[in-house]
């Protein structure tokens, strides 16, 4: 077990030296953990080269073993706590706009149909929240993704329960040129300059204006859509914004639709298959579901 534990601090920061911090080992430990690892598997399970260390496909197979073997560890423990306590543990991982809109009513109704539920909440943005499912750590994750598969996909697969479509919207102030607009191509917002709520926003939106023919110009990058939203009203710029996040509303803002191809946050739960059957989180799955349906309604 110490081995595997190693092999996935190894994968999960791609250098030994950097396992051996995170675990509080030396490097030379790090690297005789692994050499240990690939002498009892008779196979190489790391490729080291001055970029860092990757994993060869032997430890792939054995780090996805890894995070079986913990999450059935910790779900191990949480029996072990329910048969001591008389009370059922659940953990949910959240992104900051989703569990603000989405969570607390969903949780507010598992309490009251299970009130012997000790719930714990954590913020993780999905990069962080899907690694903690697989291992185990977290119960499900309330998280997102754009364009492609989900973030982080290697190791054990997930099960991804899609709750609802979140377009994104441009924010501009009420006295831009643009503002009465009933939808906006991308290409038009050329010239303007950007103010945006999240790192991957920006990333986002840099793909979609390559599409359009243009480099947008960002003038500002924060971790809070409310106060790139702000900054828009102060005359910043512009800005990208989710639906979900654009309550509450900000005094001097108009948003507008952007035409299609729209940019989109698909927004779902994660779970590991064992941990879905579970009756606190499949209800918690179906209070999300209902969640996001009456917001779809609104």
């Amino acid at each position: 077990m110490q081995r595997l534990r190693v092999l996935r601090a190894v994968a999960e920061h791609g250098s030994f030296n950097q396992a051996a911090t995170a675990l509080r080992l030396t490097p030379s430990a790090v690297s005789q953990h692994v050499a240990a690892l690939e002498r009892s598997l008779g196979a190489q399970v790391v490729t080291r080269s001055t970029r860092g260390v990757t994993l060869t496909r032997p430890g792939q197979i054995m780090v996805s073993a890894a995070e079986s073997v913990a999450a059935e560890l910790e779900h191990a423990k949480q029996q072990v706590d329910q048969l001591s306590t008389g009370r059922t543990q659940l953990t949910i991982a959240t992104f900051t706009s989703g569990g603000r809109l989405l969570l607390p009513g969903a949780l507010a109704r598992l309490t009251t149909a299970h009130p012997d539920t000790v719930l714990h909440v954590r913020e993780n943005e999905p990069e962080d929240s899907l690694p903690l499912v697989r291992q185990g750590a977290v119960d499900l994750a309330l998280a997102y993704h754009f364009d492609g598969p989900l973030p982080g996909q290697q190791g054990q697969s997930l099960q991804w329960t899609a709750l609802l479509e979140d377009p994104l919207h441009v924010v501009l102030p009420e006295g831009h040129p643009l503002a009465e607009r009933d939808a906006l191509d991308l290409a038009e917002l050329a010239v303007e300059p950007w103010v945006l709520g999240c790192l991957k926003t920006e990333a986002y939106l840099r793909r979609y204006a390559e599409r359009a023919g243009f480099d947008p110009e960002v003038r500002g990058t924060t971790t809070d859509y409310f106060f790139a939203r702000s900054l828009v009203a102060a005359g910043m710029g512009i800005s990208l914004i989710p639906s979900i996040a654009l309550v509450p509303q900000v005094p001097g803002l108009r948003t507008v639709p952007i035409k299609p191809p729209v940019p989109t946050r698909h927004i779902g739960v994660a779970t590991i298959s064992r941990r879905r059957d579970h009756p606190r989180v499949t209800a918690l799955i179906q209070a999300l579901r209902d969640q996001a349906a009456a917001l779809n309604e609104a």
